[in-house]
């Protein structure tokens, strides 16, 4: 298994610990903030529609109290007192002892002129039978004006009464004190952002409002009609969220708003969702640090698994074709040496005839003499090709031996003599003459340094070196194969020892080779180390303990 596959295991084993923990976790937390955020803002609402109900009713009863006060004042007064100037002073006077809410106070008669004043303006003189109030109340007989400018010159309203009196109409008109009655409005505004304020049919403002402006002026709201009750409804002004209450004053063309900001009424639940956020957020991270950190050692042992099951299938079957090259190669050298000492003992029988003289002299038997010495020079050297053969198939089983790691360096070199000549490699060798024996296999250690050396040529291809080095290092002897090849890059250093892991060709390596190295190192109780610096080569570092595995080895970078 490559290490993407073993990346792609992990992540989509992360992934489904995450699907299976998180979301139901984040799936109650947002049925619960839905919940709770529903109930809150029917709370708010409930609680703003009891408001907007509450401040209607006072405004109504202020507005009552006022018709009362002014209609008991033209029951229980004739025309004749009330026209007293005199007497309307002191009448005035009691009534605006015991409320301030009256600003002035007026007696007109049907003709629409004053018949008398009191108050801080000079109006005796003015005539309002061309006033639109004077004909509403003449006709209905109580009338609340909306807010206007007047002769007065500033924002009021007037409450006004018509009074028959023996054939004679007259009308108690008096103007409502704005602050006061303002101050009534204002006084149930909460938060930043809230507002309240009164608005007739043409949203003309009858009290001054925090953001809307003063009295008199128009505003442009999303209002519906809310018949008798109370709507409630929402919108946006200027990005900010509003939610309004809008209700109808009883005998007026007025409406209530009261206006409030949700997300300041609903600042609790935003930090509680806040918090919620956070605690959600810090169990996620956890869930995800466990599940990465468990699947993570679960795949690295199941990596590992992988990894020292491969080693042993092919380290079982390179130790199966090396058994079966150790067979075959111990039969050829019998088979080879029996015609050797043969073509020996003739070669010695020709040469004893000529010492002998029994071919006299003459240039053919100087010849058939140099011939001779070639049949035993190359027979000597046929032999030891044989000797050789024979001491690699006596080596097939595991053994515990004294090795010097000088001979078997040069000997598992000599076997690559042909092919290094044929590529131009020249292997240089630097060997220390006091290097000490170990005690190992020298099967697996020359399987190790054939290996290497092979890497070492491939690496090459033509026309390099490699140079093999052994030398003793603290209590262990080492021996370094470096290569005058492209080297490693970096990034591939740490994966030169996984099994399948290759950098050749497809069908030309099976990324085993250095994981066997890697292996058999391990078991003998050695360690490995590549150094690479691309374009400048590599070096492998193979340590042996003097006396075989006793600690176990490993890899290093």
């Amino acid at each position: 298994m490559i290490s993407s596959t073993y990346s792609r295991l992990k992540w989509y084993l992360v992934l489904i610990t995450l699907g299976l923990s998180v979301v139901p976790l984040f799936a109650l937390g947002y049925v619960i903030h839905n919940e709770f955020r529903k109930t809150y803002e029917e709370k708010l609402t409930d609680n703003l529609r009891l408001m907007v109900s509450n401040r209607r009713n006072a405004i109504s009863m202020f507005l009552n109290e006022r018709v009362v006060q002014l209609q008991m004042l033209a029951d229980i007064h004739s025309f004749a007192e009330m026209s007293n100037q005199a007497y309307l002073n002191k009448v005035f006077d009691a009534i605006h002892g015991t409320s301030s809410s009256f600003f002035d106070i007026g007696v007109i008669g049907q003709n629409g002129s004053h018949e008398a004043y009191c108050g801080p303006f000079d109006l005796m003189e003015v005539n309002y039978r061309d006033e639109p109030w004077f004909h509403q109340v003449m006709l209905k007989g109580l009338y609340i004006s909306d807010v206007f400018m007047g002769f007065r010159n500033f924002p009021h309203f007037i409450i006004a009464v018509k009074r028959q009196e023996g054939g004679r109409t007259w009308i108690l008109r008096a103007t409502i004190d704005s602050e006061v009655f303002t101050s009534l409005v204002r006084n149930v505004r909460t938060g930043q952002m809230g507002d309240a304020y009164i608005i007739n049919n043409q949203n003309v403002l009858q009290t001054p409002a925090r953001f809307g402006g003063k009295a008199l002026t128009k505003v442009d709201l999303p209002i519906r009609d809310p018949g008798d009750g109370v709507d409630i409804q929402t919108w946006r002004r200027d990005g900010v969220p509003v939610i309004a209450g809008f209700t109808r004053l009883p005998d007026t063309n007025w409406r209530l708003v009261i206006m409030e900001n949700p997300e300041e009424e609903l600042s609790p639940l935003l930090r509680t969702r806040s918090l919620i956020y956070a605690l959600f957020g810090s169990c996620a991270l956890m869930i995800f640090v466990g599940a990465y950190t468990t699947v993570s050692s679960v795949v690295s042992r199941l990596k590992a698994s992988d990894r020292e099951r491969a080693a042993m299938d092919a380290a079982v079957m390179q130790s199966s074709k090396m058994a079966s090259l150790g067979k075959l190669a111990a039969g050829v050298a019998h088979e080879v040496n029996n015609p050797l000492s043969i073509i020996r003992e003739s070669a010695g029988w020709i040469r004893d005839i000529i010492n002998d003289g029994e071919l006299g002299d003459g240039p053919a038997v100087d010849e058939l003499q140099e011939a001779v010495s070639d049949i035993d020079r190359h027979v000597e050297r046929a032999r030891t090709v044989t000797h050789r053969m024979l001491g690699f198939a006596r080596r097939m089983e595991p053994l515990q031996e004294d090795v010097d790691l000088n001979m078997l360096a040069n000997q598992t070199a000599s076997f690559l003599e042909n092919e290094t000549r044929h590529r131009n490699i020249q292997v240089q060798t630097d060997l220390d003459p006091e290097l000490p024996l170990i005690t190992t296999d020298a099967n697996q250690v020359q399987q190790v340094i054939l290996n290497l050396l092979e890497n070492a040529i491939d690496a090459i291809d033509q026309d390099g070196q490699i140079t093999v080095v052994t030398r003793v290092d603290g209590d262990n002897v080492a021996l370094d194969i470096a290569d005058s090849g492209a080297g490693i890059p970096k990034e591939n250093l740490t994966k030169v020892f996984d099994p399948f892991f290759t950098t050749k060709p497809t069908g030309e390596g099976t990324g085993l080779g250095l994981s066997i190295v890697y292996s058999t190192l391990s078991k003998l109780g050695g360690t490995i180390r590549v150094n690479s610096d691309p374009g400048q080569g590599t070096t492998f570092t193979i340590r042996l303990p003097f006396t075989g595995p006793q600690f176990p080895g490993g890899k290093e970078e």
